[in-house]
């Protein structure tokens, strides 16, 4: 059977700062992201499947995004845990903050690579993670694919 790409869109709000950068995105600022996620699979050929036809159901595709990248960055600020923002990143948490200290320069090169090993541990053994859109403005994104990796 042919392999069809499925593609979900999704949006979330993340505020970040680059550690030793030499522009003005070494200053805490925010994007609103957009990510676009695209697996490849077969349809389910089983006829008394509920899923019959579906390469995987968009709402599952939905809950693991939203669970793994949405719900965790969605209004959260990102910082490098080496960066000298340490200090700002334990104030804005002890003021009830969502604050992710990661263990990278949060770029979104860098945040892509992140999502695609989230995503792909949760999906279906039948499913691949094709590709990762992520889209920090409208003229600026980054990309993942799987056939690079």
């Amino acid at each position: 059977m042919a392999k069809i790409r499925i593609t979900k869109q999704f949006s979330f709000e993340t505020g970040h700062a680059l550690y030793g950068y030499d522009g003005k995105c070494k200053n805490v600022h925010g994007h609103s992201y957009k990510l676009s996620v695209t697996v490849i699979g077969t349809p389910i050929t089983d006829h008394s499947n509920v899923k019959f036809g579906m390469v995987i159901d968009f709402g599952d595709l939905k809950k693991i995004v939203k669970e793994e990248i949405v719900d965790q960055f969605d209004h959260a600020t990102v910082f490098n845990q080496n960066t000298p923002h340490i200090e700002l990143a334990n104030e804005l948490k002890n003021r009830g903050h969502h604050v992710i200290l990661v263990n990278y320069q949060p770029t979104s090169e860098n945040m892509v690579i992140d999502f695609a090993e989230k995503i792909k541990k949760r999906l279906p053994n039948t499913i691949e993670l094709h590709s990762l859109k992520l889209q920090e403005t409208e003229t600026s994104f980054a990309e993942w694919y799987a056939y690079d990796n």
